[in-house]
């Protein structure tokens, strides 16, 4: 039996505006769901920090360790104690983001990614009213970002209510643990598992991620 509105965990205060609504949806409708949720009061997923920072972190953790990741970040914002911003990251040398621990390829990405902001080739101040196919196929235009970092982004920073990001390893091992006895997943099991949760597959995938991992998940 699903849980009653007044049962569910009350959304905190940063919570999309949307939350409440999601969870009483995805209780009614799937029963991992009508498990999960009640188990994370309290949480919700966060949106935190501009655009270009977000996506300009995203480049820098890809193919590394989470560990190296966060080195190599520390390491580029050290570059920049005005800030990081477009047109101070394009003032930077190449050869003081190399020894940051950048491979030439990310460099050539970041370059890229300021590039698009300063010359004005996205359509941020538009990006509210854009749906999310138009903003991923705006996204993956920059050099180094593929869809699932454009996913994460739409999740993370524009709290979009309804991405399935299908290339992502922890919602397919999560599906697989939750609903399929831990048996391998391909996509097409994912879109079935997944009708269920529309128009809210955000909220659904980040409780998923959040029944593997005992820390939230942030981009």
């Amino acid at each position: 039996m699903a849980p009653s509105p007044k049962e569910l965990p009350v959304p905190p205060q940063h919570a999309a505006a949307y939350w409440a609504e999601a969870c009483k949806h995805l209780v009614k409708k799937d029963r991992v769901l009508r498990r999960l949720i009640p188990q994370y009061p309290g949480e919700a997923l966060m949106a935190h920090g501009d655009a270009f920072v977000t996506l300009a972190r995203s480049i820098v953790g890809q193919q590394v360790a989470a560990k190296s990741a966060s080195a190599q970040w520390k390491k580029l914002l050290a570059l920049l104690p005005e800030g990081l911003t477009p047109a101070q990251l394009l003032r930077l040398k190449v050869d003081d983001m190399r020894v940051a621990g950048l491979s030439a390829r990310k460099v050539d990405y970041l370059v890229d990614l300021a590039v698009h902001f300063t010359e004005d080739r996205l359509h941020v101040d538009a990006w509210g009213e854009m749906d999310d196919e138009s903003i991923i196929a705006e996204l993956t235009a920059i050099r180094g970002i593929g869809r699932w970092t454009a996913e994460m982004f739409l999740m993370f920073y524009l709290l979009r209510p309804n991405v399935l990001p299908l290339d992502d390893a922890g919602l397919l091992k999560g599906i697989s643990e939750n609903y399929f006895s831990g048996e391998a997943v391909s996509r097409s099991d994912v879109r079935e598992v997944a009708e269920a949760w529309k128009p809210w597959c955000s909220v659904a995938t980040w409780y998923i991620w959040r029944s593997l991992d005992p820390q939230p998940v942030t981009y």
